[in-house]
């Protein structure tokens, strides 16, 4: 894999280290999740609106990228992680922690699929928004909504069969 070195730097600050690695996991569960999957569709309509309000179209984009970098900062942890999403959430962490704790190996080519599905999406969803074809773009945010959840359905079975292997991953749920 010529890009694990970089890879592996990226999420170098996502590691199972450090005292605050679960506050900063807990961040990102319910119900700042929930609140994030409306952000692509959001920034999807104001690049579409760009014909309508021209370069005011950047105001919706702007505040959808303020609210990806504040959303998880501003809800508390969550009274409960026994849920699907805060699952979705662990198994992503776990996910990343691979290097370290190895996974099991029916997991991999699924997950390799499913972002390769999200990625297909792109490509397309960037065409519709330039061309303004409202076809393509469905089609490719479809497939990286698709990809996402499917991804997120995975990560849950992850973390379901991490758990009771590791005792870090088992803390987690409350």
């Amino acid at each position: 894999m010529a890009f694990a070195p970089r890879y592996v730097t990226l999420y170098r600050s996502l590691e199972l280290e450090g005292p605050n690695y679960l506050s900063h996991t807990l961040r990102y569960a319910l119900p700042s999740v929930l609140t994030r999957f409306p952000i692509l569709p959001l920034i999807i309509v104001s690049i579409w609106s760009r014909t309508w309000i021209n370069w005011w179209c950047l105001i919706p984009i702007i505040i959808a990228i303020i609210w990806t970098w504040i959303n998880p900062r501003i809800f508390p942890k969550p009274t409960s992680t026994n849920n699907w999403f805060s699952k979705a959430v662990f198994g992503e962490r776990v996910w990343l922690n691979r290097q370290k704790i190895e996974i099991p190996k029916h997991h991999q080519p699924v997950i390799n699929i499913l972002n390769f599905i999200s990625f297909v999406g792109l490509p397309f969803c960037i065409w519709g928004l330039i061309q303004l074809n409202i076809w393509p773009t469905l089609l490719g945010v479809t497939l990286v909504l698709l990809g996402k959840m499917w991804f997120l359905d995975r990560m849950v079975w992850l973390y379901e069969e991490m758990k009771d292997a590791n005792s870090e991953y088992q803390s987690w749920l409350y």
